[in-house]
């Protein structure tokens, strides 16, 4: 027993976070463009566009748009079988609302994943990802205007016709429930929202994903007729959230946190809003934008897989007398029972395997888990390597609990993308400290360096891995 023969065994990235060029070959500015870097309990600033003088990591990142070469030689050397990455907005229509398509940037991701189907690599291709284009947000106000439901379609499409013979797996919207916390950092990540006096974030949020999600049953939909054999999935954010307790309360109040954060996923995939969101709606007298056209769009263009991060899980215990026990972001408290990373994550290899249950109970439809990965301070010996050993544990486990999730429980899995094979930007930070890479890239927070690549130990162990189809960890 274990995975599937045709397992995709692979690692995931995102385009602002390490191609670099960010202004090159027609490229626009997105909104990762105007973010500056942060640290470590440090949030990244949003400027009012590209300010001189400011540091911008993700403008350089790792210069992925000439080393993508070497690089995804090195992905071939560990056998993988696939490639997860996306497609810049940005670089096909600079400002979101062009005409026409850019062709020096419809021309890399040609190359990219001809370099990619060179080694029998498969591209995993997410859509939009952390990147929409800075015009949109000025010009529009982002997702909070209808107009972005097109502009967005129009972008799929033109990807969809594009490389309807070099990419088979696509995603839309990246962690599109990360708004869950309407923070002003997720709003302008997920929706490309910059938030004004007198805004009400959560009802703000409800409506730019309802569009979002409007927009994405549209590109399903369009891209079943472009290609029939595309498997078009959506792309959650997966923290399950445990009673902190077994008392009954703490339990509803987990209840209550797992609905806030994954109803996202039962529009994708069911095609229809829960009734707990309706009751939700009501209860704060939140009359959104949705038409009936909407609704028949969002039936007819469910998703076809659930991709997902994991990361990590949650704690909550109910401090608050509410009946309905909608989430408050107070519940949140330490779970004792498991060790956090040097970011203060919580590391829980079986809420993976509780994650991966979760979504197969809820709706049967195939799985790929597309980011998993350990954060962490690496430290290069003399001989040039990284006796990553701590990261070698964290993935041996997690790969271990979703086997047992495929062998033990019957999931549906297609595959498994971790987070990140090569030391990139962090999305949250905007630092070069927190690696996650079999693949050690010379450069510091303050951007210092050579950019030359090396091996850790964790590369030969994920080799390892790939070779044996996850039987040796």
């Amino acid at each position: 027993m274990g995975f599937r023969s045709d397992f995709l065994w692979g690692g995931a990235v995102a385009a602002h976070q390490l191609e670099g060029s960010w202004n090159e070959d027609g490229k626009g500015i997105s909104i990762a463009d105007v973010m500056t870097a942060g640290a470590n309990g440090v949030p990244r600033r949003i400027t009012d566009g590209v300010v001189e003088g400011e540091n911008y990591p993700n403008h350089e990142a790792i210069d992925f748009y000439h080393h993508y070469k070497e690089d995804i030689a090195m992905m071939a050397e560990m056998g993988f079988k696939c490639f997860r990455t996306s497609i810049a907005w940005t670089r096909i229509f600079p400002n979101g609302d062009d005409k026409e398509p850019n062709e020096a940037g419809l021309q890399f991701y040609d190359n990219l994943f001809d370099e990619c189907l060179k080694y029998g690599i498969q591209p995993v291709v997410t859509l939009c990802h952390f990147e929409l284009p800075y015009h949109l947000v000025t010009e529009y106000g982002g997702f909070r205007n209808r107009k972005c439901i097109d502009f967005f379609v129009k972008f799929a499409k033109t990807c969809f016709e594009r490389y309807k013979k070099k990419v088979k797996y696509w995603m839309t919207f990246n962690e599109i429930n990360n708004q869950a916390d309407y923070t002003q950092h997720n709003l302008l990540q997920e929706s490309g929202i910059l938030l004004k006096d007198g805004d009400n974030p959560e009802k703000l949020m409800y409506q730019a994903a309802h569009y979002e999600l409007v927009a994405s049953a549209m590109a399903v939909k369009a891209g079943h007729v472009i290609n029939p054999d595309f498997m078009i999935g959506c792309m959650i954010s997966m923290c399950p959230v445990y009673p902190a307790t077994c008392n009954p309360e703490d339990v509803m109040c987990s209840v209550g946190a797992m609905h806030q954060k994954y109803w996202f996923a039962d529009v994708h995939v069911r095609g229809y809003y829960p009734a707990y969101m309706e009751k939700l709606f009501e209860r704060k007298n939140y009359k959104l934008d949705r038409t009936e056209e909407d609704m028949r769009i969002l039936k007819e263009g469910a998703v076809d897989y659930i991709a997902f991060s994991y990361y990590m899980s949650m704690a909550v215990k109910n401090k608050e007398n509410n009946a309905a026990f909608d989430y408050n972001n107070n519940s949140y408290v330490r779970n004792e029972y498991v060790d956090v990373s040097d970011w203060g994550w919580p590391i829980d290899s079986m809420g993976l395997r509780y994650a991966l249950n979760w979504f197969y109970d809820r709706y049967q439809i195939p799985m790929m888990v597309v980011e998993n990965g350990l954060g962490a301070y690496d430290k290069k010996m003399p001989d040039d390597t990284v006796d990553d050993y701590y990261r070698i544990d964290y993935l041996k486990n997690h790969i271990a609990a979703m086997r047992d999730a495929v062998n033990m429980d019957g999931v549906d899995l297609l595959g498994y993308t971790m987070w990140a094979p090569i030391d990139i930007v962090s999305a949250s930070t905007g630092e070069m400290d927190k690696r996650y890479g079999f693949i050690y890239v010379d450069k510091n927070n303050a951007g210092e360096g050579t950019l030359k690549r090396s091996k850790k130990k964790s590369f030969y162990w994920y080799k390892k891995v790939i070779e044996t189809n996850g039987q040796e960890l």
